[in-house]
């Protein structure tokens, strides 16, 4: 059997640097870290990490929380691609990752409350923020190591987040449409309660109003982030008396479902109607027609989240609470110029 003094001997370390490289200390060399690592793979020597762990207090194990249950969750590729930006960072530090979520709101309260309490965890990722949500008043009471994705509307300058500029991201693409000549557009977001429904409606306002176009309830239709959410969107712009002739929809995965539905009732995008949305998820591009969509980076907001959360959990320090990912707009075929 492969012991810690078997790798010192064959890199010329002391079995306490050999110790510290694998709890990943940060106070040794990079270089260090590289040739230890390249002995235990070469001999074969696998860490007791369960062992150590005991000794260190910690789980090296990061929970994930859902915004709702991971059945309706993971239907949207945001989820699956923010969570394979998280696994990787999360890998290479040799960290494991715990997927929280809950059919109701108070069985997600109960788990967290259960991986908090019960120390299996060292941290946590909120892959949402919402208004008036008990699970961030209770990780703040118990000051436990967590980071959001997605802006916090209370306690801003508190909670670390990891987040776009959602409000500009919605002004930039709705200024696209305007630019091509829409001046009948409606605005398709997720739920009320989901500050990124907030800030993207709140861009798209803002857009509207700089462009002397009138702002009205009838022009925004909430719904969820799903296909399903699209059918129903559509479903009430069919009954509106004057019918928009563009659309900045929140998320791709509605989208899919506006465009489909459209196309059932002989009306086409971008034809009949523009479409922009958001994310860029993997099928943006070839789908027809191709999405005119707002980049968001959402295998960096993974990252940057696991990343936050490890510093947090390790007593390092951050440069700031707030860490916005840049967005672009990829310009494709779902939007038409107005003559």
């Amino acid at each position: 059997m492969v012991t810690i003094k078997d790798i010192a001997k064959a890199t010329g370390c002391s079995p306490s640097t050999v110790s510290r490289v694998i709890a990943d200390n940060s106070r040794i060399s990079e270089k260090t870290k590289q040739k230890v690592r390249a002995a235990m793979r070469e001999l074969g020597y696998h860490p007791n990490l369960t062992a150590r762990n005991l000794v260190a207090r910690s789980t090296k194990t990061i929970a994930v929380i859902m915004p709702s249950s991971a059945d309706t969750s993971l239907q949207n590729p945001f989820f699956s691609e923010v969570l394979r930006g998280i696994g990787s960072h999360l890998h290479s530090r040799q960290f494991s990752l715990l997927l929280a979520s809950g059919a109701t709101e108070t069985e997600k309260f109960k788990e967290v409350e259960r991986l908090v309490l019960g120390k299996y965890v060292d941290g946590i990722i909120l892959l949402y923020s919402r208004l008036n949500d008990p699970i961030l008043s209770f990780l703040k009471e118990q000051e436990f190591p967590f980071v959001m994705v997605g802006k916090p509307l209370q306690y801003t300058d508190d909670i670390v987040h990891v987040d776009n500029d959602n409000i500009m991201a919605g002004k930039d693409i709705t200024e696209y449409l305007i630019s091509q000549g829409h001046k009948r557009i409606t605005f398709i977001g997720g739920a009320t309660d989901l500050v990124v429904t907030i800030d993207r409606e709140k861009g798209f306002e803002t857009a509207l109003t700089e462009a002397g176009l009138p702002v009205t309830e009838d022009e925004v239709i909430y719904t969820e982030f799903l296909k399903s959410g699209g059918r129903e969107a559509v479903e009430k712009i069919l009954k509106m008396k004057t019918k928009p002739d563009a659309v900045v929809v929140s998320d791709d995965l509605i989208s899919i479902g506006v465009i489909s539905t459209l196309e059932e009732h002989g009306l086409s995008v971008p034809g009949d109607i523009s479409l922009a949305s958001f994310n860029n998820i993997y099928f943006s591009e070839i789908i027809h027609p191709s999405l005119t969509t707002v980049d968001i980076r959402i295998y960096e907001l993974g990252v940057e989240s696991s990343k936050a959360v490890i510093k947090l959990c390790t007593d390092q320090k951050l440069d700031t609470k707030r860490i916005i990912i840049p967005h672009s707009i990829v310009y494709r075929n779902s939007v038409r110029a107005v003559e």
